[in-house]
């Protein structure tokens, strides 16, 4: 493996500890950057341009799938970790819809990360072995031939998205769930409505309630 320039972020200093541990062992890896916030971390990647960021799902001033989704937005070319406590598809599919490239379960994670780095460099996704059915199941629904409806149109982003709408689910709620920005959902919102021709006030939140069976 050459040599490899990391960020690495986690808001808890002791599993923090035990990782910089791990990576400093591997004299191909150079930590050039950690921190324990989301913002401080999105900040050292845009500045320092790594070739990978190791994130903690779940951090103070912003969530780890936040900090891929804006870095991916301006054309970072640096590649995703995230390490995580939750082990529902749900999440998983989140991130992976996101961009990551990694993801780790937090209680394997001493014993993973570096062959998650190996893979993820290496161009390949990663997964913890006790969810790689979660990516076995994601990539047989990729092949499969996409419907004529009109929620084929749709990402898996927009679709669970639509299904807290369809809980009737307010934006907010709807960015707690899933970690990212009260703006973020605001456009997906707008890009739902667009795909499915949607217009009119509360015509979304009649849409998803009509059609809640099908997603």
């Amino acid at each position: 493996m050459q040599q490899l320039e990391v960020v690495i972020a986690d808001d808890h200093p002791i599993f923090l500890a035990g990782l910089v541990r791990i990576l400093e062992d591997e004299p191909a890896i150079e930590i050039i950057g950690e921190t324990g916030n989301g913002e401080e971390a999105l900040n050292l990647i845009q500045t320092l341009k790594p070739v990978l960021a190791i994130l903690d799902i779940s951090m103070p001033g912003k969530s780890g799938l936040e900090i891929v989704q804006e870095s991916l937005a301006q054309s970072q070319d640096t590649a995703f970790i995230i390490l995580t406590m939750y082990r529902e598809e749900e999440y998983f599919n989140h991130a992976l819809d996101c961009g990551v490239k990694g993801y780790l379960l937090k209680e394997n994670a001493s014993g993973e990360l570096l062959n998650c780095i190996k893979s993820v460099v290496g161009g390949h996704h990663y997964v913890s072995p006790v969810l790689s059915e979660y990516l076995i199941k994601r990539t047989t629904q990729t092949q499969l031939s996409p419907s004529d409806s009109l929620l084929s149109k749709l990402t898996q982003m927009e679709e669970r998205v639509l299904q807290l709408i369809a809980e009737n689910k307010t934006s907010k709620e709807i960015a707690d769930e899933l970690f990212i920005s009260h703006r973020t959902v605001q456009n997906h919102r707008t890009n739902i409505c667009n795909k499915l021709d949607l217009k009119g006030h509360n015509r979304l939140l009649q849409f998803a309630l009509e059609n809640k069976e099908k997603f």
